[in-house]
């Protein structure tokens, strides 16, 4: 490890991203100390870890400090809890009214309070981008396959809706097809949106053997992206596919591609293109 070399602590939630960060964090020869919070992957044991629930913020502020970390990074998925149910510690009692109040103000409110607390405490917070930056979409056509001219058109098209949910603290994502608004995520998420795809008849949409529409997905305009960013694993390219879906197009620097080599090949083999769209001019 090099001497000025931060450690970096990694706040886990569930899901691949937590892992794929840690991985990529170490091969590039950070130290990395895992805080597991509830449903977070077992192969972040691996790392030197302990594990805190949700409430237990004076419990996991002495964890990161004891293991000597002077960077956090968020990541993976905390499922919002019934606050009246949640086990609190002591200064997670404190900082309670604080965050309760900004989750009503919507997700992105309820992120810059948290990553608030953890900056006084003195850690710097970081984002995947710094954090793993091998991890983030670069802009281009990835794979075998293109986006035709109707595919063009529908990430045109959704790249606005996505812009008008995220405007609106709703959701990164939506499904487009031959310029008709199939699906948009909010608190489901993308696999749900994505499973729900199925259900719609097939003159709406395509099908694994006349595939048509787009999944892109996009962080909200005025999004803390140090946490929270658009990811594409490869379930989402598999529940893509089940849909009926050409593609899936994410915004480059703005979106985080897991596992991007079986990413790719899943996308040649099932017949999708995956692509990284240059991100939009700010709005005056």
């Amino acid at each position: 490890m090099k001497a000025d070399m931060a450690m970096l602590g990694i706040i886990a939630g569930g899901g691949e991203l937590p892992l794929a960060i840690a991985e990529s964090a170490h091969e590039a020869g950070k130290t990395v100390f895992v805080l597991a919070l509830p449903g977070a992957d077992e192969g972040l044991s691996q790392f030197p870890h302990e594990s805190s629930g949700i409430g237990e913020l004076g419990k996991s502020l002495s964890l990161l400090k004891k293991h000597g970390c002077e960077e956090v990074t968020f990541a993976g998925r905390v499922m919002r809890p019934e606050w009246s149910e949640l086990k609190l510690d002591a200064r997670g009692a404190l900082a309670l009214p604080k965050v309760a109040a900004a989750a009503l103000r919507g997700d992105d409110a309820l992120m810059r309070a948290m990553l608030g607390i953890f900056e006084k405490e003195g850690f710097r917070v970081v984002g995947t981008a710094e954090a793993a930056p091998d991890l983030v979409a670069p802009a281009g056509i990835y794979g075998r396959h293109r986006p035709s001219a109707q595919a063009q058109a529908d990430i045109a098209l959704a790249r606005e809706t996505v812009r008008a949910l995220g405007a609106l603290d709703i959701g990164q994502a939506t499904a487009v097809a031959d310029g008709l608004v199939l699906a948009v995520e909010a608190a489901e998420g993308t696999d749900a949106m994505l499973e729900r795809l199925t259900n719609l008849p097939t003159n709406l949409r395509g099908t694994p053997q006349k595939r048509r529409g787009v999944l892109v997905k996009a962080p909200k305009p005025a999004q803390e992206r140090r946490i929270d960013l658009p990811v594409i694993g490869l379930k989402t390219i598999e529940l893509a596919s089940a849909g009926g879906l050409a593609g899936v197009a994410v915004e480059a620097g703005g979106a985080l591609l897991m596992r991007k080599m079986k990413l790719v090949e899943a996308a040649d083999r099932l017949g999708l293109f995956v692509t990284a769209f240059e991100p939009a001019a700010p709005q005056a």
